[in-house]
């Protein structure tokens, strides 16, 4: 069974840093490194939205929200995609969503609360 395991969420304070980690279990190295991957977000009482993408060569993509503040890798050897978020804000608050598009599976999210 495809697994994908989020963690790093905690409560920060504006302006701190905070690294998300992503980790495909159920899946084979093979399947996960041919395929983009992304990390979305949920504030509370909105819809689910897109932070960044990575593709299979490492090509990625931020919403305007992340530009410049994110960064998004992956390290295929370890099933793993990373959302490193600087100079965090308090509209950054959500849960925190990893995805494999290609199959359209999910993790279970992970909470990142910014104060100011």
């Amino acid at each position: 069974q495809v697994r994908l395991v989020e963690s790093g969420g905690g409560f920060m304070q504006a302006g701190e840093s905070l690294s998300l980690f992503c980790v495909g279990t159920g899946v084979s190295g093979a399947i996960f490194r041919i395929n983009t991957m992304a990390w979305y977000r949920q504030a509370p009482g909105k819809q689910r939205n897109l932070v960044a993408t990575i593709t299979a060569d490492g090509n990625t993509n931020y919403a305007d929200s992340a530009k410049g503040r994110f960064t998004i890798s992956r390290d295929n050897a370890k099933n793993t995609v990373y959302l490193q978020m600087d100079n965090l804000k308090p509209e950054d608050t959500a849960v925190y969503y990893c995805h494999l598009p290609t199959f359209d599976y999910w993790g279970q999210g992970t909470q990142v609360t910014v104060s100011s």
